[in-house]
């Protein structure tokens, strides 16, 4: 079910904030965060919050920039990074005069501020009305209210969404397909498709299932809707092959398609008269050739071998769009003379 957040009293503008930990390419539940933010706020800030150094991941950071680009989500200011702003947070433990509150520890041993204490901080400083987060953080709200009291400052609103649980229901893990943005990507699904299935979600209520099947839906729209060129460019091939491409479920199918176009296998003539009524056609649309082939009782399937090698793959339509007359003519001819 979508919300719709309320602007501040003051009308001003709606300031969020994303704010991942730096441990790698981002979970499928904290990209829904990030679209939600950008999707509901005005200003959005990113905001690596790496305080807990035995999270962090080397290049954890460079990911999550990653992720978030390919999925076109940007921001207005960052990355602000919590282990740059150390003095800032101990000038505000100091101004708190405690090092723990309502029994939680804000301040480490070793002198570092713990999430709570830098998280309220960072939200008073960067003027954060809205803070919209997963359902996992809610039990965080009371003591950062009470932060933002003790500090000076009115809280933000808080939205808490639901998460996105695996088909058990559970926690989804990283390692599961479709968990991740990076797995989504190199799966060869559009980021256009991962964008618009999380823009569906909007900020839900409940837990909800990672839908894989509505990706994969969303998958082949995007593919069909994208220019020739933008296609090509993503599959890494010829735009004159966009009628194959167009008819694959991802890219990674997209690119398999144009291989077998590009480097078919050998054929041989099993039906050596469906090919010579083919030739006899071969002047013809290929939709309309294709219809007297299959009036005169031609095998489909026997042409199909003859132009790929491959007994599947794209339709034969497609196939006979992408490939010049003459090279079709060219690998029928071959495979009639293989016998």
């Amino acid at each position: 079910m979508r919300r719709t957040l309320r602007r501040p009293q003051d009308g001003g503008v709606r300031r969020v904030r994303f704010a991942p930990s730096p441990t790698g390419t981002l979970h499928i539940g904290n990209a829904l965060s990030a679209v939600a933010n950008r999707a509901f706020g005005d200003w959005l800030l990113l905001r690596i919050d790496d305080t807990d150094r035995a999270r962090n991941v080397p290049a954890g950071e460079e990911a999550i920039v990653e992720d978030l680009r390919w999925l076109g989500v940007d921001w207005d200011e960052g990355p602000a990074r919590q282990s740059e702003r150390a003095e800032r947070y101990r000038e505000a433990a100091a101004a708190l005069g405690v090092a723990r509150f309502d029994g939680v520890t804000l301040v480490r041993e070793d002198g570092t501020a713990t999430y709570h204490l830098a998280s309220v901080v960072d939200d008073v400083d960067f003027g954060i009305t809205h803070v919209v987060r997963g359902n996992d953080h809610r039990p965080n709200e009371a003591l950062h209210r009470r932060l933002h009291e003790a500090l000076g400052s009115p809280p933000p609103e808080y939205v808490h969404h639901g998460l996105i649980l695996g088909a058990d229901r559970k926690k989804l893990s990283k390692r599961a397909e479709g968990a991740t943005v990076a797995s989504l990507r190199e799966a060869g699904i559009p980021a256009e498709a991962v964008r618009r299935y999380l823009e569906e979600l909007g900020i839900p209520r409940h837990d909800v299932h990672l839908d894989l099947t509505r990706i994969r839906r969303l998958a082949v729209e995007a593919i069909q809707a994208l220019p020739d060129e933008e296609l090509a460019a993503r599959v890494g091939a010829d735009a004159r092959y966009a009628p194959v491409m167009r008819g694959a479920r991802d890219l990674s199918e997209a690119r398999e398609y144009v291989r077998l176009i590009e480097n078919p296998g050998p054929a041989t003539a099993g039906d050596a008269e469906t090919l010579a009524r083919f030739l006899e056609l071969a002047d013809l649309p290929p939709r309309d050739l294709l219809r007297e082939l299959k009036a005169a009782g031609g095998d489909l399937r026997e042409l199909r071998v003859a132009l790929t090698g491959a007994t599947t793959g794209p339709e034969l339509a497609a196939i006979l769009a992408a490939l010049p007359p003459d090279e079709a003519a060219r690998r029928v001819r071959a495979a009639i003379e293989r016998g």
